[in-house]
């Protein structure tokens, strides 16, 4: 078990919107360990080391690794210290696919439309899912899937432009915001949640379907180097597309 380091002087913040003190020291922890300075089963710094080399309080650096604890990134051993987890690479009950290859595997043809593509400033309710602060630049994009020329998924997604700074560049034609995105931004966790509601007009129309019938919307939000990656809609008309799982 090698011996914890700490960083002489906090790294500079990235370029752009300042960062909340606390996000600072996860993404720094974040670094260590996938730059294997902190492999598994290493002890991290203390938490008043890192309130020292950063210049925060400890509270600061307490929810910075409470955060982690709870990913399941870092493990606190009571009356010892924290340490790197056990790295658990696995399938989890719900894959993150490419709706492409679902496609695909399923013998039939993918093509999508790109609806929109822009630059906007992050709402209060979206910079609350980002924990950015208000009118934070975000990219916003919509894409109608279609499955042998039937539209059955529409993906309306807000993405953090720290994230994935070339997403606006990208031809969302030839590829799917989620290749693209696990490409950039490797996963690191997922919420997500199903519900069944009635489509907005536009929706319905890019559906090619009533407005009265119900659509299954998947809405998800993932994480990627220490950060709110994306925050997605899929809309789905639910006379013609279901979800699957097992394990």
């Amino acid at each position: 078990m090698s011996a914890p380091r700490t960083p002489a002087t906090a790294p500079a913040p990235a370029t752009g919107e300042r960062l909340p003190a606390y996000l600072v020291v996860k993404q720094h922890v974040l670094a260590q360990i996938h730059a294997g300075v902190w492999k598994e089963g290493d002890a991290i710094p203390g938490e008043e080391a890192l309130a020292r080399a950063f210049g925060v309080s400890r509270m600061t650096v307490n929810r910075a690794i409470r955060e982690l604890s709870d990913e399941k990134t870092v493990e606190r051993v009571q009356g010892s210290g924290t340490y790197v987890a056990q790295q658990k690479y696995q399938s989890t009950l719900v894959a993150i696919r490419n709706i492409a290859e679902e496609i695909a595997a399923r013998g039939h043809a993918h093509r999508s439309e790109l609806q929109r593509l822009e630059r906007i400033r992050a709402s209060d309710a979206l910079a609350r899912q980002f924990e950015l602060p208000s009118g934070h630049a975000l990219f916003h994009s919509v894409v109608v899937h279609f499955e042998n020329g039937q539209p059955i998924q529409v993906e309306d997604r807000h993405v953090n432009p720290r994230v994935a700074p070339g997403y606006m560049e990208q031809d969302f034609a030839s590829q799917t915001p989620n290749a693209y995105l696990m490409r950039v931004a490797p996963l690191q966790g997922v919420q997500f949640a199903i519900e069944a509601c009635l489509p907005p007009p536009e929706i319905a129309e890019m559906l090619r379907m009533p407005p009265q019938e119900p659509c299954l919307v998947l809405r998800r939000q993932t994480h990627s180097q220490g950060q709110v990656a994306s925050v997605a809609a899929m809309w789905h008309p639910a006379a013609r597309y279901q979800f699957t799982g097992s394990f």
